[in-house]
């Protein structure tokens, strides 16, 4: 309709504009050959009485064969008055005695009629003096307004069944578009728009950027899925083992009270962490979360933090190694965040190491935590920071809930820093994870990423 409309007004505005310029070019043209057939008669009829026989017959000859509307001769006094009737639609004034009377061709228009007023030179008539006066009429171009419907009315169903190609060509994508969308919203994740390979540069980008919505819903649905099916396993042995034991302990047949209450101690601790990390990654997705930032030594940070973790570790029958300078670079960062950041790097370590993990920390602001275990596969190690995303290293048969490194990532980005993983370290096997802080002060040299 949009388009039907703008060639109506393109063809009114072309018909009127057509209509003025095309009327003022016959005007113009008809008054400048009025003038010149005026002169041309005026010589004609020198020195003929107006009142002879022959000076009539020759004007009736004239305003048959020049196309006249009027052919007349008036008689024009001294004192500017007229003897005489002019043609229909002419007055006195628009004839301009005064210059007729000097002898001046004067010529005009008059509505669609075009006058020329010339003086004959007539010798044996010398006052008053004799004026011709010749008439015709302009052909008004509103006559052809049949035609110019006629075109009007063609170009406009051109216009239509053009108009109409193009709204289908356009509406098509967009309905398919609507229909894909209202699928995926029903939670049909497997939709596909087909992207025409020589569409329209728009249509494509929308094909393709639904089809990757689509795709995008269903691995995070699939990582979604995934995390459930982790986190109740990790929810559920450790309340297994506490109904176990608590059963055990409330019918009188568990003989070691104080290791049932051991058991159930170190597994309530296990689901605390496991709620604590579930409650810290919602924070830091809805950003509820603070940061003290301060400059730190990164040495002394990473090492407390570390040692912290080295009773867990080694009741594990691992080594913990940590190999840090004595005083490192300053770097900007929270201290708690930052002891967070190395636990759970320690924690993931500890979840797949076979004999020790090592800490270590460079001079340029970055620290790292490095396990003996099995190793990361290429294809996955882009993969290890993302949410949800469980790993069972090489067989390893140790899988997480996929939330540490998560929260990791997160944290260091906040922080304002970056983390990469790195694998095989060292004979094919083991994972390095580094950790790049930015240095204090703000704005100081960042190392590589």
């Amino acid at each position: 309709m949009a388009m039907l409309g703008l060639v109506v007004l393109t063809l009114v505005l072309a018909g009127a504009g057509s209509y003025v310029f095309v009327r003022h070019a016959a005007v113009t043209t008809a008054r400048s050959e009025l003038v010149g057939q005026g002169r041309s008669v005026a010589r004609a009829l020198a020195d003929r009485p107006p009142t002879a026989p022959g000076f009539r017959r020759d004007l009736l000859v004239l305003r048959r064969a020049g196309a006249f509307a009027g052919v007349r001769v008036v008689h024009l006094r001294a004192d500017g008055a007229l003897v005489g009737s002019l043609p229909q639609g002419l007055a006195t004034a628009q004839l301009h005695p005064r210059r007729l009377l000097v002898g001046e061709q004067t010529s005009g228009t008059a509505g669609s009629l075009v006058y020329t007023a010339v003086p004959l030179p007539l010798v044996t008539i010398p006052s008053p003096t004799p004026v011709l006066v010749l008439t015709r009429r302009v052909h008004d171009p509103a006559q052809g307004v049949e035609y110019f419907l006629l075109v009007g009315l063609v170009s406009l169903a051109l216009a239509a069944a053009a108009a109409a190609a193009l709204a289908r060509r356009f509406a098509r994508p967009i309905h398919d578009a609507v229909a894909a969308t209202s699928r995926i919203a029903a939670g049909d994740l497997g939709v596909n728009i087909p992207v025409p390979a020589r569409g329209d540069p728009e249509v494509t980008a929308l094909a393709a950027a639904i089809n990757q919505m689509s795709d995008d819903l269903r691995r995070a649905r699939d990582h979604e899925r995934q995390f459930l099916l982790s986190v109740s396993h990790e929810l559920r042995t450790p309340l297994t083992s506490i109904r176990g034991y608590a059963e055990g302990l409330a019918d009188g047949t568990m003989e070691d009270v104080p290791a049932a209450a051991a058991v159930i101690l170190a597994e309530s601790e296990r689901l605390g962490r496991l709620v604590a990390d579930l409650l810290d990654l919602a924070r830091l997705h809805a950003d509820r979360f603070t940061l003290q930032l301060a400059p730190l030594d990164l040495a002394a940070a990473v090492r407390t933090a570390a040692e912290a973790q080295r009773p867990v570790v080694e009741e594990t029958g691992l080594a913990l190694d940590v190999s840090l300078p004595d005083r490192g670079p300053v770097v900007v960062a929270d201290p708690d965040r930052l002891a967070q950041v190395v636990a759970n790097l320690v924690e993931n370590a500890a979840r797949y190491a076979t004999t020790r993990i090592e800490v270590g920390a460079s001079v340029d602001g970055a620290f790292w935590v490095v396990d003996d275990g099995p190793g990361i596969a290429a294809d996955a190690l882009a993969h290890v920071f993302e949410r949800h995303v469980t790993s069972d290293r090489a067989g390893s048969g140790r899988i997480g809930s996929g939330l540490g490194l998560a929260i990791v990532a997160e944290l260091v980005t906040a922080l304002g820093g970056w983390v990469r993983a790195e694998s095989p370290v060292s004979g094919g096997r083991g994972t390095r994870l580094v950790v790049v802080l930015p240095p204090y002060p703000p704005g100081g040299p960042t190392p590589d990423r």
